[in-house]
């Protein structure tokens, strides 16, 4: 049916919005574990019963395109027609719809008029999964055996009732079952959560009015999108950029590529040239990076185009199988995130000459992934503590980046310094923005973060999961590069070595593990800054008085205070004849002066 008054169609788009909010608040709230609870990495969607999203919280966009894949495939091994009332579906299996182990779906049905009409669906990062290591993401595993609990989709809920062998097979292949079974029945809430709204809303406006609302908002979705499209130029952009290796060769850097075509309203990502699938674990199966390039499409259009599978419809992908980006099992795929986000890096990188007053310079390009595993003394029960830390903001156009803030398909939050002290044996000597990090520009990169991690009273297997450590964030127009990242390991005896950017490191009682994480690189020519916000930088803490003059040519007077106008004139004359005119090499992250 046609859909034909606007106002209702906006009260139900926004009715479905707050919907998929609730069920992750709901989700979030009732957590066990801290990965959850205080770093938020879990998302909720409702979908229609072919797979197609018809609203999804505001949490991970990593998971965007995740959810899809999942989806489909529960609705391929149980048809809608023969859902019932109190069934519930899960799955994790990154090569029958999932992403990676940790993440697990639930699927819930919605039934109205006696039939399937939506489905509440939640993805949830867990802290453990079993496999070789602590926390599932062991960074030198070569096949996914190693990495964990494989779930293929399955009956987890029956007349509203956990599924006994199920659970039991749960709760014997984990290290923390209480908290993993904790996580999953909060999953399970939000999913009843948004379940019972649904119905409430069919039940007010009828089954089909809101499912003609669905149908007109993915038309209205993907009307808006390819209004947005059509808008760039048509072309083809190309761009790459480097991991910096996959956790088992440490010397041997890992490239993405990618071919952006726009014709009118439709865009092509074609990923050919990618590195193939490598053998440690930082593949990224379909459904992780589709989730790239969900979240692309949505950073260059309008926020105000409803978020649903219409925004999708304009695009195609092209992902060479046995790549980097669709690997061929057995090969692992735990690390995927930081494959992830250096996709979102390439995929914005591609669209600077398309859209070049819009794409902000390259962020840190890493979320430290960390897992804290050992046996909590005096009960000889393991625990499983989880770290996730932030680097910073590229630049944009017209504004400094943010320091120490998730960016682009990650949005979790930092584990809080107390969440970790009160729940585990673990100190944090220090936690703060690391100075000279941003890169230099005329509006500056965010500052990364540098943490410390302290082993109290009982060895700690931390498996770190590092990044930039061996490229670093690329600047624009001028703008420097950010600093990249750094880790060093200090022995209770005082000895200290680095740590590769992705390695298992033990931790004995007094070892304290430094982190030191990339900021975002600048955008414009340093030597365009005001010198007044480079002194208000210097005075904040963020930039250095030797970095203010080398990077930016502003001299501080001998207070340290103010700036030093004669000095500070001469020597910004003298770095513009040594740097010369800025120039762009537009390929394999080199944006910038040369």
């Amino acid at each position: 049916m046609a859909f034909s008054d606007p106002i209702l169609l906006e009260v139900l788009r926004n009715r479905l919005d707050a919907i998929a909010d609730e069920m992750e608040i709901t989700m979030l709230r009732s957590a066990y574990s801290p990965i959850v609870k205080e770093g938020l990495d879990a998302s909720s969607a409702l979908f229609d019963v072919t797979g197609e999203t018809i609203a999804q919280g505001t949490g991970i966009p990593i998971h965007l395109g995740s959810l899809v894949f999942a989806v489909r495939k529960v609705l391929e091994v149980f048809p809608p027609e023969g859902m019932r009332e109190g069934d519930g579906f899960l799955l994790n299996d990154p090569y029958d719809g999932g992403t990676h182990l940790p993440d697990w779906v639930v699927v819930v049905p919605i039934l109205a008029d006696g039939r399937t009409v939506a489905l509440a669906t939640t993805m949830c990062h867990h802290q453990d999964v079993g496999g070789k290591t602590p926390g599932s993401i062991p960074t030198d595993a070569t096949e996914i055996y190693q990495e964990g609990l494989i779930i293929p989709p399955c009956q987890l809920l029956r007349q509203g009732e956990p599924d006994p062998t199920v659970m039991a097979f749960i709760r014997r292949n984990v290290r923390i079952p209480d908290v993993v079974v904790g996580d999953l029945m909060a999953q399970v809430a939000a999913g009843n959560l948004g379940r019972a709204r649904m119905r409430e809303l069919c039940r007010k406006h009828g089954v089909e009015t809101v499912l003609a609302a669905v149908a007109e908002l993915f038309t209205r979705a993907e009307v808006m999108t390819r209004r947005q499209i059509a808008a760039i130029p048509d072309g083809t952009y190309r761009f790459a950029d480097v991991l910096d290796n996959d956790g088992i060769d440490l010397d041997r850097r890992v490239e993405i590529r990618v071919a952006v075509t726009v014709r009118g309203s439709d865009l092509t990502f074609d990923f050919t040239g990618t590195s193939p699938q490598v053998r440690g674990p930082f593949n990224s199966v379909p459904s992780s990076t589709l989730s790239a390039v969900y979240y692309t499409i949505r950073a260059i259009t309008d926020p105000a185009i409803p978020n649903n599978a219409g925004c999708f419809r304009p695009v195609s992908v092209v992902l060479p199988t046995g790549s980097l980006v669709n690997p061929s099992p057995p090969a692992p795929v735990s690390g995927r995130t930081a494959t992830v986000k250096r996709i979102a890096d390439t995929l914005l990188g591609a669209f600077v000459r398309a859209l070049p007053d819009k794409i902000p310079a390259a962020n840190s390009g890493t979320l430290l992934v960390m897992a804290i595993g050992g046996t909590m003394p005096g009960t000889g029960r393991p625990f499983v503590a989880a770290e996730l830390a932030a680097g910073g903001m590229g630049a944009r156009p017209r504004r400094d980046g943010l320091d120490a803030v998730e960016t682009d398909v990650t949005n979790c939050m930092n584990i809080p310094v107390e969440a970790l002290e009160m729940n585990f044996p673990v100190r944090v000597p220090y936690c703060r923005a690391r100075r000279d990090s941003g890169g230099a520009g005329r509006y500056r990169g965010g500052l990364g973060l540098e943490k410390a991690f302290q082993a109290l009273s009982t060895e700690l297997t931390v498996s770190h999961r590092g990044e930039r450590f061996y490229t670093v964030p690329w600047g624009l127009f001028g703008g420097r590069p950010a600093a990249g990242g750094e880790a060093v390991v200090e022995r209770a005896d005082g000895a200290r070595a680095p740590l590769p950017g992705k390695q298992m490191v033990t931790l004995r009682p007094g070892d304290t593990l430094h982190v030191r994480l990339a900021g975002g690189a600048g955008y414009g020519d340093p030597l365009e800054r005001e010198e007044e916000r480079v002194l208000e930088d210097v005075l904040d803490g963020k930039v250095s008085r030797e970095a203010a003059a080398e990077a930016y040519g502003v001299v501080l007077a001998a207070s340290g205070r103010e700036v030093d106008a004669m000095a500070t004139k001469a020597r910004r004359e003298a770095l513009r004849a040594a740097w010369g005119p800025v120039t762009w090499t537009y390929d394999r992250g080199a944006l910038g002066r040369q």
